[in-house]
């Protein structure tokens, strides 16, 4: 027997494996526990509790938790300010880049950056998103029951009605104002400070006239609007247009009542911030490989059965999820002309409706 050549196998051996061991990404070595076993992530919400926006983030959570190898803990944390801004400020500057923060928020931050709003200090192009939850949206406008306006056309006759939103350049807030002006109303005032559930409290007791609001989130939260014709619905939009859901397939969609294709395209461009739906993500400075594991998570918890059951139960909606990928490149593709950028400013902003 050669023992020389036995001895020179077995070095050779005991090298290439303690090769393998500190080439491997950390999370697949030898012995190696997964990541985020044992830790806890952080879901930095840009929103108050309540509302749609909440439901939807704790329909993911459990199957986030599901897919992500060790199972960490997830906490949520909200954070609201300047439609989901501080949010992006925050994980974009002072949150810790080691993947266990991720923010949530509406889809105005998205908005925000793409119009060059004053307190933007986060670069869409370098956040790394982690997809979305829903693409698909679909918006109503309503008044109070009791304000009398059962019509469009009395709707459009209306002095100085009061629209309820959240904060100004909060996605609510720019809907309602998108509203007002296609429907051409007469001095509306917006009074901004609300969360969703104190919008309906203010509906009720006559603080406010009228507010727009996702429909799912009418149907899961107040059926009875509908079925008891407590308020007057009056127009939607459709994203993507011509999507209808139950309760609301008779009302036209906004675009009916655009007078010019500067119009049309401002709509355009509103369904395509829209689409983005409310992003998840993270800093730029997230190592790599932390990036791929959560990438992977959420990709396996939007194509979950489970969390689309849960989504629909908790929203009153089917979700309509879109990939990391996706994500990146609905962004990329929003519309970014001069003159539809500078009108859709004006309308996230606080000063008067420009004239039509």
């Amino acid at each position: 027997m050669n023992f020389k050549n036995g001895t020179g196998r077995l070095v050779k051996v005991f090298v290439g494996a303690w090769l393998l061991y500190f080439l491997l990404p950390q999370s697949t070595a030898i012995g190696q526990a997964p990541y985020y076993q044992g830790k806890t992530i952080t879901l930095v919400r840009g929103s108050t509790p309540g509302g749609i926006g909440e439901m939807r983030l704790r329909a993911l959570v459990p199957y986030l938790k599901k897919h992500l190898p060790g199972q960490p803990t997830i906490v949520i944390e909200f954070m609201p300010g300047a439609g989901g801004r501080k949010v992006a400020n925050y994980i974009a500057g002072s949150a810790r880049s080691d993947g266990h923060t991720i923010g949530s928020t509406p889809g105005g931050m998205i908005a925000s950056a793409i119009l060059g709003e004053t307190g933007v200090k986060y670069d869409l192009e370098k956040l790394i998103f982690l997809g979305s939850t829903e693409s698909a949206a679909h918006y109503s406008f309503l008044t109070r029951r009791e304000a009398g306006w059962d019509t469009v056309e009395k709707v459009q006759n209306a002095e100085g009605m009061r629209i309820g939103a959240h904060a100004v350049g909060h996605p609510i807030y720019i809907t309602g104002r998108t509203f007002a002006y296609l429907l051409g109303l007469k001095g509306p005032k917006f009074v901004t400070g609300y969360s969703s559930p104190e919008q309906d409290l203010a509906l009720a007791r006559g603080e406010i006239d009228a507010r727009s609001e996702t429909s799912a989130s009418i149907l899961q939260r107040h059926p009875e609007w509908i079925e008891k014709k407590m308020m007057h619905f009056h127009t939607v939009i459709e994203i993507p247009k011509g999507t209808k859901i139950p309760g609301f397939p008779h009302l036209p969609d906004l675009e009916k009542f655009a007078r010019s294709q500067k119009e049309r395209q401002l709509l355009s461009m509103f369904r395509s911030l829209r689409a983005a739906g409310s992003p998840y993500f993270i800093s730029p400075e997230v190592p790599k490989e932390h990036v791929r594991i959560l990438q992977a998570a959420f990709r396996k918890a939007y194509d979950d059965p489970e969390f689309h059951k849960e989504y629909k139960k908790l929203t009153g909606a089917d979700p309509s999820p879109i990939t990391p990928e996706e994500h990146q490149k609905v962004i990329r593709e929003i519309p970014r002309e001069r003159e539809i950028v500078e009108l859709y400013t004006r309308l996230s902003g606080g000063d008067p409706l420009p004239p039509r």
